[in-house]
């Protein structure tokens, strides 16, 4: 115990190997300083680039290449060779595949998780958080430079404005700049811009509100009953049926009726009812661009039927609704959180 102790507090140690976790959405000065830092305590830097594999959202409109690209063109050649940017999938609602996924990026650097190895990060950060989730690897904590935050420079940016040198390096404002002439910044300004009306319409509200929700995660055969979104946010992403809750009705009434609503699915209720296998809620605070909202989600198994699956047809939200086989779910298709809440309650 004194041993790790000493290892933390050790304020002049060089490592082979400082790791940074980060989303970086998008790579600020704030970030700079903390890889300046690292390269001076160590051999090589390593990058763990979160929210890896998702679509473009307003939270995470980046992709790991770009941030990749922000990161590395901001030092020099020598500089940018000794470190390296590894993509790292998100697991929410489930930690420890979460670290089972850090610990596969940093292996696919090292070779080995046994040599020296330690994480860097603010000081007032989620340095302590990592700590106790990787005892085996020392902490370099490193001041807060200015305060810096992404969100607001994302925000901002996503609404049109032009990013500054005062919080974002080169690299970043030009992969910023390049991206803005895509159609993809296009949707998501659009989005910005449906999300920042529709909060609007809550500034009166005596405090932020909480809203609740219920989807359907429906399985046959193999197949799991997916909708098309018709509607920002997230429209043409793939999503479990669902909606918000009306004042008058149960979680799971709710459920059955945004079910309907969405895949006119040709199921009976009664069978519907009698295939609830389980419930689960899901609470991560960031989970929706429009505000802090919760889910229930229920899990419904249906016998195999020789007949097939059953018919359903997109309606109300959705452009479409079908059946996709569980074996082709591809992350970067999911609205929202749903392939967390799928591969959580599926099993997969």
């Amino acid at each position: 115990m004194s041993d790790s102790s000493d290892q933390h507090s050790d304020k002049n140690k060089h490592y082979c190997y400082l790791v940074f976790i980060g989303r970086f959405q998008p790579f600020h000065c704030g970030h700079k300083a903390v890889v300046d830092e690292a390269l001076k305590r160590a051999d090589n830097v390593i990058m763990l680039i979160g929210s890896a594999n998702l679509p473009r959202s307003l939270r995470n409109p980046f992709s790991v290449d770009e941030r990749a690209m922000m990161i590395k063109n901001a030092y020099s050649p020598a500089d940018a060779a000794r470190i390296h940017c590894v993509g790292l999938d998100d697991a929410l609602y489930n930690d420890t595949r979460w670290l089972q996924y850090v610990q596969a990026g940093v292996k696919s650097v090292t070779g080995d998780l046994q040599t020296d190895i330690g994480l860097i990060g603010h000081s007032k950060d989620s340095s302590s958080y990592y700590l106790s989730l990787f005892p085996n690897w020392a902490s370099v904590s490193v001041p807060n430079y200015h305060n810096l935050s992404a969100t607001p420079i994302r925000d901002s940016y996503l609404m049109g404005a032009t990013p500054t040198p005062e919080r974002t390096p080169e690299s970043t404002r030009e992969v910023l700049n390049n991206f803005k002439k895509t159609d993809d910044y296009q949707q998501l300004h659009e989005e910005a811009d449906f999300v920042d009306k529709y909060k609007r319409q809550w500034e009166s509200a005596p405090y932020p509100p909480t809203f609740m929700t219920a989807d359907a995660l429906v399985v046959q055969s193999g197949h799991i009953l997916l909708v098309e979104r018709r509607s920002m946010p997230g429209r043409g992403l793939w999503a479990l049926p669902g909606g918000f809750l009306n004042p008058k009705e149960t979680l799971f009434d709710a459920c059955l009726r945004e079910l309907r609503e969405e895949t006119r699915l040709k199921v009976p209720e009664p069978v519907l009812r009698g295939s609830c296998h389980s419930q689960h809620t899901f609470d991560d605070p960031y989970r929706s661009a429009r505000g802090r909202t919760i889910t229930q989600a229920f899990y419904f198994q249906l016998k195999n039927d020789p007949k097939g699956l059953p018919k359903v047809k997109g309606g109300d939200d959705a452009a479409t609704a079908f059946w996709l086989p569980l074996a082709e779910l591809d992350a970067t298709m999911m609205f929202e959180d749903h392939y967390a809440i799928i591969t959580k309650m599926v099993g997969l």
